[in-house]
């Protein structure tokens, strides 16, 4: 099964999580695309460090065995071992540009698919943090809780010497 890292955008705010649609999670593994197209992949996922680097390799690799007299099998076969290390590597480039972008890893997970690595790295993560008082996670459309359940101090409903006043008179006033 796939191994998943996620990353998270550090933020100087109170809540640093604030914007869970923002986490990226990179699959660790062989990258089809990067290996085929490794140009185009490093493109799209806006590798530019990577890119540049991409291309010195392949410009100075070029050269070099053009200079050594190297036959053109032997070209294709350096630039083939290239783009498979390309495909091998594309992950850890990727997470090397995320933590460069002050980006940190929160985690890893283990799953099938990057929607199955999303679902149980959330089920996770929401169960660590501590949701009892989590101002974050109120409904703001909602009515406030009005039952008194035992350990939630929450859905207590209001006290006070206010029991006897309807609207703005209180009950039994002269009229």
């Amino acid at each position: 099964m796939p191994v998943y890292t996620v990353h998270a955008p550090r933020s100087a705010g109170p809540e640093p999580f604030a914007a869970t649609d923002r986490f990226v999670f990179v699959r660790d593994g062989f990258h089809f695309w990067a290996f085929i197209a490794g140009l185009v992949w490093l493109v799209y996922y806006r590798l530019w460090w990577a890119l540049l680097g991409y291309l010195a390799i392949s410009v100075v690799g070029e050269i070099g065995l053009s200079m050594l007299g190297a036959g053109s099998g032997t070209r294709l076969t350096v630039m083939v071992l290239f783009a498979l290390l390309m495909g091998f590597e594309a992950a850890s480039v990727r997470r090397w540009t995320l933590s460069r972008g002050n980006w940190q890893q929160l985690d890893m997970v283990v799953a099938d698919d990057e929607e199955t690595a999303e679902a149980r790295f959330f089920d996770r993560w929401t169960a660590k943090r501590s949701l009892v008082n989590d101002q974050s996670a109120i409904d703001r459309g909602a009515p406030p809780p009005t039952r008194n359940i035992p350990g939630q101090p929450f859905s207590r409903p209001p006290s006070g010497g206010h029991e006897g006043i309807i609207g703005l008179f209180p009950q039994g006033a002269p009229r």
